[in-house]
């Protein structure tokens, strides 16, 4: 099960990492809030552990962007920040749950136990654009509720344009979520699977429509003309 923690202070978050993956959680690590910005929105995680104070800015914008979207990531806030009105504030912004630091590691883990056992965590699974759907889940693809094979560089770009439909997605988003931070990526790459994506939905029947927005990135909706 994957986490997102993100802690600046180097040795607590080097530490939570070691305790969280002798526990079983495969943990990314992010010191900052645009990282934490760009992760959330390009890779899906079980649960986050966020702290407030960052090197640049308030971890509750982070949240709080987070719930403007409408996504049901379970948020656990990290903060020496303890006094009532901060934790009134950091739950108003749409934390699941509150932690002041300093901690026992034992509690912790058993409130991000306590998170991910929570019904809500079944909400989001299913993105559907008319007779599209895509189980976040299984990562798999359906059309007319049958299963669509694509490859994974594929799969990978029709879930960020569906976790967003009808928005447009940037090309540097779509970018990352293809292939991560991995560096060198020729500079056609993502125009190659847009257009293998395009072509595969529209040959298989799906009433969607990706849109290129030139100089801007990609939006995906429905087909009202299919």
């Amino acid at each position: 099960m994957r986490l997102l923690l993100v802690e600046d202070n180097e040795e607590l978050a080097q530490l939570l990492r070691q305790r969280l993956a002798a526990a079983g959680y495969e943990t990314d690590l992010l010191t900052t809030a645009a990282e934490a910005q760009s992760a959330v929105a390009t890779t899906r995680y079980a649960a986050m552990v966020l702290d407030l104070g960052l090197p640049d800015g308030d971890g509750l914008s982070v949240l709080r962007e987070i719930r403007r979207r409408e996504d049901p990531l379970p948020v656990l806030v990290l903060t020496a920040r303890g006094g009532l009105q901060d934790r009134v504030s950091g739950l108003r912004s749409g934390a699941d749950d509150y932690l002041v630091k300093p901690f026992a590691f034992e509690e912790l883990l058993a409130r991000l136990e306590a998170l991910l056992r929570r019904p809500g965590q079944l909400l989001g699974r299913s993105l559907q654009i008319a007779n599209l759907t895509f189980d976040t889940e299984s990562r798999q693809a359906f059309i007319d509720e049958k299963p669509q094979v694509l490859s994974a560089r594929e799969t990978a770009v029709l879930e960020v344009l569906m976790r967003r439909k009808d928005r447009v997605v940037s090309k540097k988003l779509v970018e990352d979520h293809i292939f991560g931070l991995s560096g060198d990526v020729a500079s056609n790459a993502v125009e190659v699977y847009i257009h293998r994506l395009r072509k595969q939905l529209s040959e298989r029947g799906a009433k969607v429509q990706i849109h290129t927005i030139r100089g801007v990135g990609y939006l995906i909706s429905e087909d009202k003309a299919a």
